[in-house]
């Protein structure tokens, strides 16, 4: 799955204050690309990740996940393609307290109503590789925040997307834990070709990534390919 910004920009109005959070952006994010965004806070790149994942629609210029322009998309083909081929990782988790780590990372698998005894088997499965086995019928309540970012990196996961977008996703993991969910993300990007687009400042995912494009003040500044011997 690929997805390309074409000369697009964003704005908000914030009371009588334009803020230009993306200006003229052009990048292309190619089927199996490991791509690290780096920037300072501000910059623009949760703006990005959000019109890439199509959660939202560009001022101006054009959004296409594969060729096609998002704008030509209704709601019922965006929800879909949100749904069966695109993951979130989430800063803020966006997890829901009311279900238990179980629960959270079935509901995508709930939404494209596949059925119970496929959904349980994979969320076992998926709960088992990011380290959360004995935590799954817990509440998101009783975690800690490294184990609340576990459950949103394996609720992301587990309908096996096409393109994975991660705003921060070891900020708040120790560095055993960090690297162990780095090295999964990199095990899906070389076997199954999954598309990773990982907003950050950790320094091990710029390492390892195949690509670095970086962003200050809504403009890309740069954009490098790196040449990785692991």
């Amino acid at each position: 799955m690929s997805i390309a910004l074409e000369s697009v920009s964003k704005t908000y109005q914030l009371g009588q204050t334009t803020v230009h959070a993306l200006r003229d952006v052009s990048l292309e994010i190619a089927q199996g690309e490991f791509v690290a965004l780096t920037g300072p806070s501000g910059s623009g790149k949760s703006t990005l990740l959000q019109l890439m994942g199509a959660l939202d629609q560009p001022s101006s210029g054009e959004v296409r996940v594969d060729g096609q322009p998002v704008s030509k998309l209704d709601d019922r083909e965006l929800a879909q393609i949100r749904r069966d081929r695109i993951g979130f990782i989430f800063q803020s988790f966006n997890l829901i307290p009311v279900l238990s780590v179980f629960g959270n990372v079935e509901l995508p698998l709930v939404l494209k109503k596949l059925p119970r005894q496929e959904r349980q088997e994979m969320v076992h499965a998926m709960l088992k590789r990011v380290g959360l086995a004995d935590r799954a019928h817990h509440t998101t309540e009783e975690l800690s925040g490294g184990q609340r970012q576990r459950v949103a990196i394996a609720r992301a996961l587990v309908t096996e997307p096409s393109i994975v977008l991660s705003d921060e996703p070891t900020a708040n993991l120790d560095s055993k834990t960090g690297e162990e969910i780095l090295d999964l993300m990199r095990r899906l990007n070389q076997e199954q070709h999954v598309t990773l687009l990982f907003a950050t400042h950790d320094h091990s995912i710029v390492a390892q990534a195949g690509r670095v494009v970086s962003i200050l003040d809504g403009k890309i500044q740069g954009d490098k390919s790196m040449v990785n011997t692991g």
